[in-house]
């Protein structure tokens, strides 16, 4: 699997182009801004667009759907927690002051344990609420995309409405830091750095 990090947007999110060697066939994490230059670098890798898989749903991490998907034809998915959780009114109204462009209606639901094939790649979703409900990580080893769950040297917000630190600290410990010491950790923002590994994080985020 090929991964190309782009950090945009206003909220600097990093995004990502995922795509198979092989195959061309490709999918966009997080499209969260600058569209255009997600879209220049599949291009001139002559990649396919088939996928945007959005880790959650808050809008820093959604508002790019809409382009990319116009421009390629791409399918969102997204868990279902989060689809139900962001329809609602009063988040849609607390989320609004962002003034960012909500998403589409997403095209295909996602659960814990599904796998999404890239090409000849496969990812595994693992639900990871906390930062959100419906809050997924996706994994290909040794590649783990963790979204706003875990970054490097930190975890995600938990100020949000009906988000719990609790519920975030289980989904890491029983769902992230449990995989392969080597796996590396891609994260929703760069707060902390780019990249890390699972061995990194267990030995010396703070918040575990």
């Amino acid at each position: 699997m090929l991964v190309q990090q782009l950090t945009v947007g206003m909220m600097g999110v990093c995004a990502y182009v995922v795509s198979c060697e092989n195959t061309k066939i490709a999918a966009v994490i997080d499209p969260g801004g600058d569209e255009d230059t997600i879209l220049s670098y599949c291009r001139q890798n002559d990649l396919q667009v088939k996928y945007i898989i959005n880790t959650h749903g808050h809008p820093d991490h959604v508002c790019g759907n809409g382009p990319i998907k116009e421009a390629t034809g791409a399918q969102i998915l997204m868990h279902a927690a989060d689809v139900e959780y962001f329809a609602e009114p009063d988040l849609k109204r607390y989320f609004s002051s962002l003034g960012l462009p909500e998403s589409p209606p997403v095209d295909v639901l996602i659960a814990d344990g599904d796998k999404i094939a890239i090409g000849e790649e496969e990812f595994e979703v693992i639900h990871t609420p906390g930062h959100s409900p419906g809050g997924v990580c996706l994994y290909c080893a040794p590649h783990l995309f963790t979204g706003d769950t875990l970054f490097v040297g930190g975890v995600g917000r938990t100020d949000f409405p009906r988000c719990s630190m609790a519920e975030l600290s289980k989904s890491i410990k029983t769902r992230l830091l449990t995989l392969p010491p080597e796996t590396i950790v891609w994260p929703g923002h760069g707060y902390g750095g780019s990249k890390s590994t699972i061995e990194k994080e267990a030995r010396s985020n703070p918040y575990f």
